[in-house]
């Protein structure tokens, strides 16, 4: 069975959890609404998105790409980038490794009790900001700048 979590705005279910394979590769499914987009940060893998269902920029270092269903993008490590949800909803794979993403994205989640997004909230509020500002610390991602918009 396909673990679900709620990670702010985003559905996020765990495909493949890196403690599977000697080499931690881990596949998240994500789920997220228009606009949805993390601040551009950077951590010490390599990661791959593979759009699913809808459209999203794709902002790696300086260059952006707007990427549809079928298409694949690979942010490497060291990189920074982000991503905003330009259709309606978009879902999308996030292909990492040593399961240092997943773990934090874990750690920042809670159960979803529903395959559906979570109730819009927004953007974090500060408390919110703060405590995602300390779990990328604790997992090694570095916040580089604002979300894109």
């Amino acid at each position: 069975m396909t673990e679900q979590l709620w990670f702010l705005n985003t559905l996020v279910s765990v495909r493949v959890p890196h403690e599977l394979g000697a080499d931690g590769v881990s596949v998240l499914e994500s789920r997220a609404p228009r606009g949805d987009s993390p601040p551009m940060h950077v951590h010490g893998e390599d990661e791959i998105f593979h759009v699913l269902d809808g459209k999203m920029l794709v902002r790696i270092g300086d260059e952006e790409h707007i990427v549809k269903a079928g298409e694949t993008l690979l942010a490497p490590r060291g990189v920074a980038h982000s991503y905003r949800v330009d259709s309606h909803e978009a879902r999308w794979l996030v292909v990492t490794s040593h399961g240092d993403f997943e773990r934090f994205v874990r750690s920042f989640s809670r159960p979803a009790p529903k395959a559906e997004l979570p109730e819009a909230s927004g953007p974090p509020s500060p408390a919110e900001a703060e405590a995602l500002s300390a779990a990328c610390r604790r997992h090694g991602i570095e916040l580089v700048g604002p979300p894109l918009t």
